[in-house]
């Protein structure tokens, strides 16, 4: 089985050891396993269908009958409060603190993944670079992103694109964007691209202030509306996000990278809103 550090989610841990014990020793149940680390059978079952979560109590005798070291029980604790944190700001805390726990061996990748999620202008490099070749020039690399960027910044991103194997040179030494992907769990995913998109929304409010008005468009509408009308702005929105991805696609000679928010969000409480 993999070491407990390769795990974002406990009750992913949990589901497999189960799996794995039950395959070597048929006495290995529900039961058997709940007795042990003082939980309900059915309560355990839950857990592992991601239906209920550990109550903090229950990790001391979990982690003791599991025989993790002060490391591994620290790592499977923090854990427990990553998938149970109830704010992006606890989730982004307690994520972090995995980083830091983790084997060296194991978290390289993810760091990686995670940083590129996680920071607005490594995307945007990696776009930049589908049009733009600075001859390793990163200063200049910097300065085509607005807000710039420091020479330190650039080089530092193209090393991570490179890492990710999301760029590469090609025969004449220009980088080209390659065809990788990043795969990773949900958990975290939704997190880091949480902290992207908040990024991308104060940079919106910026560019008020950055941007002439004929280089941006930002306009509101404020309106009423109900749980009907909700849902197919909702649809709209998408069928206009998935028309917009089709049409640029089409392009094949960009000279500029834009950021494109939907900001489509309630401003009275929903609850008290209904007569």
């Amino acid at each position: 089985m993999k070491p407990v550090f390769e795990y974002i989610d406990y009750r992913d841990f949990l589901r497999e050891h189960y799996e794995e014990q039950k395959e070597l020793h048929s006495f290995f149940s529900y039961r058997y396993f709940g007795n042990k680390v003082g939980l309900d059978p059915s309560y355990l079952l839950k857990v592992m269908l991601k239906t209920r979560h550990l109550a903090e109590k229950s990790i001391p005798k979990l982690t003791a009958f599991l025989k993790f070291n002060p490391n591994e029980t620290e790592y499977f604790h923090t854990m427990v409060l990553f998938i149970k944190a109830k704010s992006q700001r606890e989730s982004k805390l307690h994520f972090e603190k995995l980083l830091s726990i983790k084997n060296v061996k194991n978290k390289r990748l993810v760091e990686w993944q995670y940083e590129y999620f996680c920071t607005w202008y490594h995307p945007v490099i990696r776009s930049v670079l589908e049009y733009f070749d600075f001859k390793d020039d990163y200063t200049l690399l910097g300065q085509q992103l607005s807000p710039s960027i420091s020479e330190k910044e650039a080089r530092e991103s193209v090393r991570l694109l490179e890492k990710l194997k999301l760029i590469e040179r090609d025969s004449g030494g220009r980088y080209k964007l390659t065809d990788s992907a990043i795969t990773t769990g949900s958990e975290w995913r939704s997190l880091a691209i949480s902290t992207f998109q908040e990024q991308t929304i104060k940079l919106s409010q910026e560019s008020i202030e950055r941007h002439k008005r004929e280089l941006r468009d930002i306009s509101t509408i404020t309106m009423n509306i109900n749980e009907e009308n909700f849902e197919e702005i909702r649809h709209r929105i998408t069928e206009f996000r998935r028309s917009i991805i089709a049409y640029v696609g089409e392009t094949t000679t960009p000279d500029r990278t834009y950021q494109l928010n939907m900001q489509f969000f309630p401003l009275t409480d929903i609850k008290s809103g209904k007569q």
